[in-house]
């Protein structure tokens, strides 16, 4: 079956697995230690900064047009970043 959104989707190969009562009691626990945390210690783990190639390389880039913006991204950008008009 593929995603009308993404052309080489597969689903069909898709097994789910549930988790053992173990791994649940192990993540209810994990979950419960980190609601205890104060807010700002939960935000600070909750956002993960990684490098993305180009786009990190300059504070800023400025086009005229959307065309623009969009052949400079696919001039430039990985393919796997996502901004292009093919992934």
């Amino acid at each position: 079956m593929k995603s009308p959104g993404h052309p080489r989707a597969d689903f069909s190969t898709v097994t789910l697995v549930e988790p053992t009562l173990e791994e649940r009691r192990e993540w209810e626990a994990q979950f419960e230690a980190a609601a205890r945390r104060p807010l700002r210690t939960r935000m600070r783990y909750a956002f993960i900064s990684t490098y993305k190639p180009v786009l990190d390389d300059t504070d800023y880039r400025s086009f005229d047009t959307m065309a623009e913006y969009r052949a400079w991204c696919e001039a430039n950008l990985p393919s796997w970043l996502g901004y292009g008009r093919k992934v």
